[in-house]
């Protein structure tokens, strides 16, 4: 009698070729590993098509198997919803092959990618055709466009742009019965029913895997100034950022809220990151652009520096000179995550919040985790434009950071954090899902009748429950 498991691999090998399928552990390891080493998984193997056909043929023979599936992109999520559990009987599918860029229609101001081209592929090939796609993150060079899509990443310039889910025209996807739902149109007004492409993104891949997505272009920034401003406290960095949003209207890009503990571990992970304004305890880095050539924009945002400090808002400022000096800017920002990292394991959490209860959460979060967790040190940072703090906690001295994070204490802050986001109307993830981090979380503060329609939604498209079981519900 022939091997269930051995039939498989051999329609997959059939499918993708037999050096796309990797079963040795040293090839599998990398697939079955989240970026955070948090969650380590196993798997049957680890395919990768690299057409959508593939992908069809692919979910076929897996539903025919009744063999669950793990979509993958650029394995740089923060919450374990890319990591196979570790029974080892899932399919990783990796679309990390499927790197066309099928189509750029400057006229339309749209680009049509494959789920497998890196965020920073999309950004190039939209800068070639003298456009901007306005996507941002710190892993750009390694995230995929249908990871982003699949979690609705949010990123550095979600105040003037949005979410990945507002950046979205059209999406095709492989449903859990291997057929193709062909959604991939660049219409800006569809006013025919369902919008069935919101349905997949931020579904982390529980709904259909995005092979290929229809994306929003925008005018390049011709002029682009970057600052940084010290603060006394977050009180401060809420009435700057409307005083900014005043005096600079839809220039204002960005606008990042770091404390000074953020940076330091920045500092300390990554010698030679600049340290211009120091011994402040909250810093706001803030970005303005505009696609006309407009050397006044400098001046304006100066301006508006000025009158912040005339007013006492701001403690002190500076603005880059240059490029290379707004880089080094945005790059002491970008590589807290990568710094947490190396210092090792932490708590954390990714929230969303009314911005105008953002200083009484802290306020009030910071009390009660001391409390409960003696010298524990707050690495908070996030996009204060859109009320997203990524509120995380690092063990405290002389503790060691994989007993800190041991499963007790993380539902012990989570139900902290959550809590309190909860009682001010805010969201437990802002960008980076649920995966299988906050599945329980979810569960306990989402309300049921919601988490109800979700049920059914994932029973209507998948019924056997083949794609990526057990991640958000």
């Amino acid at each position: 009698m022939a091997d269930p498991g051995a039939t498989l691999l051999a329609r997959l090998r059939s499918v993708v070729g037999s050096g796309n399928v990797l079963t040795a552990a040293a090839d599998v390891g990398p697939h079955v590993t989240d970026w955070r080493g948090r969650y380590r998984g196993a798997a049957v193997a680890v395919v990768r098509p690299a057409s959508t056909a593939e992908v069809s043929a692919v979910v076929s023979a897996c539903a025919d198997a009744r063999v669950p599936i793990v979509p993958q992109g650029g394995n740089t999520g923060l919450v374990g919803g890319a990591t196979p559990h570790a029974s080892g009987d899932e399919v990783v599918v990796s679309l990390v092959r499927m790197r066309r860029i099928r189509a750029v229609d400057p006229d339309n101001a749209t680009l049509t990618a494959e789920a497998g081209v890196t965020l920073a592929g999309v950004q190039s090939a939209a800068r070639e055709a003298g456009l901007r796609f306005p996507l941002s993150l710190a892993s750009e060079g390694s995230c995929t466009i249908g990871g982003n899509l699949a979690t609705n990443a949010g990123g550095t310039a979600v105040l003037r742009y949005g979410n990945a889910r507002d950046l979205v025209l059209g999406i095709e996807v492989v449903l859990a019965d291997g057929s193709v739902l062909d959604l991939a149109r660049g219409l800006r007004k569809d006013n025919t029913g369902y919008d069935l492409k919101q349905l997949f993104v931020g579904a982390e891949g529980t709904l259909g895997i995005v092979t290929a997505a229809v994306l929003k272009l925008y005018a390049a920034a011709r002029t682009q100034v970057t600052a940084l401003a010290a603060l006394a406290r977050v009180g401060d960095a809420i009435a700057f950022l409307r005083h900014a949003k005043q005096a600079l209207g839809d220039r204002l890009v960005g606008f990042e809220l770091v404390s000074d503990h953020a940076l330091a571990l920045s500092r300390k992970h990554h010698p030679g990151t600049p340290y211009p304004l120091p011994g402040h305890p909250w810093y706001a880095l803030v970005q303005a652009d505009d696609s006309a050539e407009d050397p006044g924009l400098p001046d304006r945002v100066e301006s508006m520096l000025g009158a912040a400090l005339e007013r006492g808002i701001v403690r002190d400022a500076t603005v880059a000179s240059s490029v290379a000096q707004a880089a080094a800017l945005w790059a002491a920002r970008d590589n807290i995550s990568e710094a947490q990292r190396r210092e090792g394991p932490n708590l954390k959490h990714d929230i969303a919040l009314p911005v105008s209860s953002i200083p009484g959460f802290l306020d009030t979060a910071e009390r009660e985790l001391a409390a409960a967790f003696p010298g524990v040190r707050f690495v908070v940072f996030g996009h204060l434009g859109d009320g997203n703090l990524h509120y995380n906690l690092s063990a405290p001295p002389g503790t060691a950071a994989e007993a800190f994070v041991a499963p007790a204490n993380l539902e012990r802050a989570q139900r902290i954090v959550h809590d309190l986001v909860a009682a001010r109307g805010g969201s437990i993830s802002a960008e980076h899902g649920i995966g299988q981090l906050k599945r329980g979380e979810l569960a306990r503060t989402k309300a049921p009748l919601e988490l109800e329609i979700m049920r059914r939604i994932k029973a209507a498209l998948d019924p056997a429950g083949i794609l990526n079981p057990g991640k958000i519900l």
